[in-house]
């Protein structure tokens, strides 16, 4: 800038611009520093002041240079891939296009993973295996998440950090690691009868899989598919029986 164009308000930035030549350290804001080795004070021997925006910055950062371990699904591989419908017979449930346009590849990316081991946990452990999908369509991305098995261990989701408090590691010596072995997860499961189908499942081969590519995929989480005149076909799957059998009686 010309110096006849400059202002007092220019002048008085002067004082805290960054430069090559005056400042090598700045804040996030770009903003010279010149000292980062002594917090703002009230005097010679006063207290640190919250008025100290570099201070609370060094900090931030400090707390936020690792990011820490996930509690579940912390053992896990990733691959991309591409997804092709097989043809147009979801058209009638569904008006998502990558689900219904049989000539059309959809970029997609998914993590695999193991529930209750650390991220140096063994993949060969029995458990339930995770999935996390990714569809990058052309209407914008798609997320669907699910397991290897289509139940799960709880109905209500306030029971879930008890939960994975029992299969964690015992905290005295951190084992077992990825596994059910340990007494803590049997006094859940005792203690909950409505993890009774989930255990079948878990205690069957379907726990250990050969490796990610012979497992199947169950979306756990509910969701619903809409048409293109806004209209939904709940359970989907029962519709046969409700129309070609009699209705469902208990006694």
């Amino acid at each position: 800038m010309p110096a006849e164009d400059r202002t007092d308000k220019d002048r008085q930035l002067d004082a805290v611009r960054a430069t090559p030549e005056e400042a090598v350290l700045t804040t996030d804001q770009g903003v010279a520093v010149s000292d980062t080795d002594n917090s703002l004070r009230p005097g010679e021997r006063g207290p640190t002041l919250m008025e100290d925006f570099h201070f609370r910055e060094k900090i931030t950062h400090f707390d936020h240079e690792r990011i820490p371990e996930r509690v579940v699904h912390a053992r896990g591989a990733g691959a991309y891939g591409y997804f092709e419908a097989y043809g147009d017979a979801l058209a009638g449930v569904t008006a998502a296009e990558f689900l219904t346009d049989p000539g059309l590849r959809t970029p997609v990316f998914v993590r695999f993973s193991t529930v209750a081991g650390s991220r140096g946990s063994a993949d060969t452990v029995r458990d339930v295996r995770g999935f996390a999908t990714k569809f990058y369509t052309r209407r914008g991305n798609f997320d669907l998440v699910g397991n290897n098995m289509p139940v799960f261990f709880i109905q209500d989701g306030i029971k879930f950090p008890d939960f994975v408090h029992a299969v964690k590691p015992e905290p005295h010596n951190e084992i077992p690691q990825a596994s059910s072995a340990h007494d803590t997860l049997w006094d859940f499961v005792q203690l909950q009868p409505e993890t009774t189908h989930m255990m079948m499942w878990l205690m069957s081969d379907r726990a250990l899989p050969r490796s990610y590519r012979m497992m199947q995929g169950f979306g756990v989480h509910t969701f619903r598919l809409v048409t293109s005149t806004c209209s939904i076909r709940p359970r989907s799957s029962r519709r046969s029986r409700f129309r070609y059998g009699r209705s469902a009686a208990w006694s």
